[in-house]
């Protein structure tokens, strides 16, 4: 239950909400009540620095210059990796130096448990600034995740990953195939429906063009859907043997034999231009991926994408945290930052900006009706919502994304170079060994 503190700002932010416009003063009044803006640099001009991988949108939805007019005082300066991978090894280097660190570091939620179970020293404890006055704003398990068993905060959450599937209208209508939404959902409303449609659009599909983009992404859309992956709530490792795991796999290494695959290693610079080039039809997408896919097809992609319901039921994938290194300059002034971009008005705003689907549970209830006009009108509010209510909460374990990673680049060995799924399996296996010690 939030306290009455919490409950009163959370229910000031969303009188705000209205239509989540970015003008500066809509979010003056919605703006964080928990700092009078003071500066731990005597008074002067504060440079925050941000640092960030994939894509978080803040910077295209308006939320950082918005946030320098309500502070006149701060200078936001962002840097980014696209791959998340490079970016946590970089981290990783930057944290065990105690150097080079930004005041604000981005974690993905396959990594959060590292955080919190094996590096809480490296980062601050929010407690102090006073974090804990929001429990009652954010979705338990998101909170959760990022809290230590002593009860430290560690990180505040950007957004959740529900899932969907996107697809390219057009290019369904060139392979004879429908491309109502609801129609699909139905047609596809198991894994193994999805295949069977994958395959009709193989025998008809435009040159050049595949029904998904790689089977990497559609193994991670499907252990999504699933409440235990790579560990069990007692934190043992059971991916090995996991018949979920396993059945996704299957599923996977099947796509790859069967020809549906494009072959693309995602957040390749060749999977950046296939979004363009029309090289897959589908694409399973969690909500964050909506902004991605805008700024990969642009301007000519507007009203060629749709989105329908997945295959197979709900499910997560990812969704992240921000949080301040012990190291950080100005680690006041990063949470004051961190707590705003993280409220309830400003997640609202990026959702139907970029897509980023809310893990503030004020946001939520602002977006259920929010429809997206680049995605044919698609009810991304609904689609999502419904998605982010169904979904199992997920048991994260300390190397869920070192697990998932050498997964997935064993199902790239399958599709590429046409190693045998058992071969594939074997190397996966050996993978994390070597990666988890």
């Amino acid at each position: 239950m939030p306290t009455a503190r919490a409950a009163r700002r959370a229910a000031a932010r969303m009188r705000c909400l209205g239509a989540v416009a970015l003008a500066g003063a809509l979010l003056a009044a919605c703006g964080s009540g928990g700092s009078d803006g003071a500066s731990d640099s005597a008074g002067g001009k504060v440079t925050i620095t941000v640092d960030l991988f994939g894509s978080f949108g803040y910077k295209e939805a308006g939320l950082y210059a918005a946030y320098e007019k309500l502070h006149p005082n701060v200078t936001i300066k962002q840097t980014d990796t696209e791959d998340e991978q490079d970016y946590w090894k970089s981290l990783q280097t930057r944290l065990a130096g105690g150097g080079g660190l930004a005041d604000v570091q981005a974690v993905e939620v396959g990594r959060i448990a590292s955080v919190t179970q094996q590096q809480a020293d490296k980062f601050e404890d929010l407690t102090k600034y006073g974090a804990d006055k929001l429990e009652g704003e954010f979705a338990p398990a998101t909170w959760s995740a990022a809290t230590t068993k002593d009860g430290r905060i560690l990180g505040l959450g950007t957004d959740v990953g529900p899932e969907a599937m996107c697809y390219r209208t057009d290019l369904l209508q060139q392979a004879g195939l429908p491309t109502d939404r609801a129609e699909l959902a139905r047609k596809w409303s198991t894994w193994e429906g999805y295949l069977a449609l994958g395959e009709q659009y193989r025998a008809k599909a435009p040159a050049k063009s595949a029904w998904l983009d790689s089977v990497g992404s559609l193994y991670t859309v499907m252990v999504g859907q699933e409440k235990e992956r790579y560990y069990d709530a007692s934190g043992t490792l059971i991916y090995a043997d996991n018949p979920a795991v396993k059945h996704a796999w299957e599923t996977s290494t099947k796509a790859a034999k069967a020809g549906l695959s494009a072959k693309l290693d995602q957040w390749s610079p060749q999977w950046n231009q296939a979004f363009s080039a029309g090289s897959f039809a589908t694409l399973p997408c969690p909500a964050w991926m909506l902004g991605y896919i805008k700024g990969q097809a642009g301007d000519a992609g507007k009203g060629k994408w749709d989105i329908a319901k997945l295959p197979g039921g709900a499910g997560n994938w990812g969704g992240s945290y921000l949080t301040v290194p012990r190291a950080a300059k100005h680690k006041k002034e990063a949470y004051e930052l961190i707590q705003w971009l993280t409220a309830p008005a400003q997640q609202a705003a990026l959702f139907k900006k970029q897509g980023n689907f809310p893990s503030s549970t004020g946001a939520i209830a602002q977006v259920a009706t929010a429809t997206d006009p680049y995605f044919s009108g698609a009810p991304i509010g609904q689609i999502f919502g419904d998605a982010a209510k169904a979904a199992p909460v997920q048991v994260l374990g300390v190397h869920d994304k070192n697990v998932a990673d050498q997964i997935t680049n064993a199902l790239s060995e399958v599709e590429r170079k046409g190693t045998s799924p058992e071969k594939a399996w074997s190397n996966a296996r050996k993978g994390v060994e070597n990666a988890i010690g």
